[in-house]
């Protein structure tokens, strides 16, 4: 089964750079990665994205190079956006890709997910169903969806993202043992993974 990875780095993270500052971008912050080494958000997101993903996009704004170096560098396909919100960058890549057995969406300010348990939502994946990791009850990311749901991620626009699609699609719930599903870096704070 061949899943594209869709890689969401178009957002301007505005709760970021009110407490870190206007030309603070989130997605090059460093942080300390699972395997201990100090990269930016964004590089630690592709690293821990599994090999045997080799279709991966990534959806960024034209006004970030660096991003957009780091994306090619870990070869991914760069879609360049003025996203109004999630929605719009889902549906842009989605129709960018082309033919899929599904996709994969990640969130790009995610660093902390285990490639194992991409893995295992990709592994669980089904042409018409919507696959999620769960962590201690709560749903997680990345969110992978089979090639039926095509169509209806194309039709996706604004900031809702995918969400929508769960009241008509067969979700099914992956139970992982991974506190880094939860784990975005909204604010500066959440650079530092912990585990309570």
């Amino acid at each position: 089964m061949t899943v594209t990875a869709i890689v969401l780095a178009a957002g301007q993270g505005s709760r970021f750079r009110a407490e870190a500052g206007a030309d603070k971008d989130k997605l090059l912050a460093d942080c300390v990665g699972l395997d201990g080494v100090t990269r930016p958000v964004i590089e630690q997101v592709l690293l821990n994205l599994p090999e045997r993903v080799v279709t991966r996009w990534l959806v960024t704004s034209p006004d970030r190079p660096e991003v957009i170096r780091l994306a090619l560098a870990y070869g991914c396909e760069v879609l360049l956006l003025h996203s109004v919100g999630m929605g719009d960058s889902i549906a842009a890549a989605v129709a960018a890709s082309g033919e899929s057995d599904g996709w994969l969406v990640v969130l790009g300010d995610m660093p902390f997910i285990q490639s194992s348990s991409i893995e295992r939502v990709v592994d669980a994946l089904a042409a018409d169903g919507i696959r999620v990791p769960v962590q201690a009850g709560e749903y997680g990311h990345p969110v992978a969806f089979g090639r039926a749901l095509g169509p209806s991620l194309m039709a996706l626009n604004g900031d809702r993202g995918a969400k929508p699609l769960f009241a008509c699609a067969t979700v099914s719930e992956v139970q992982v043992s991974d506190p880094g599903v939860l784990w975005d870096v909204d604010l500066p704070q959440m650079l530092s993974f912990h585990v309570d």
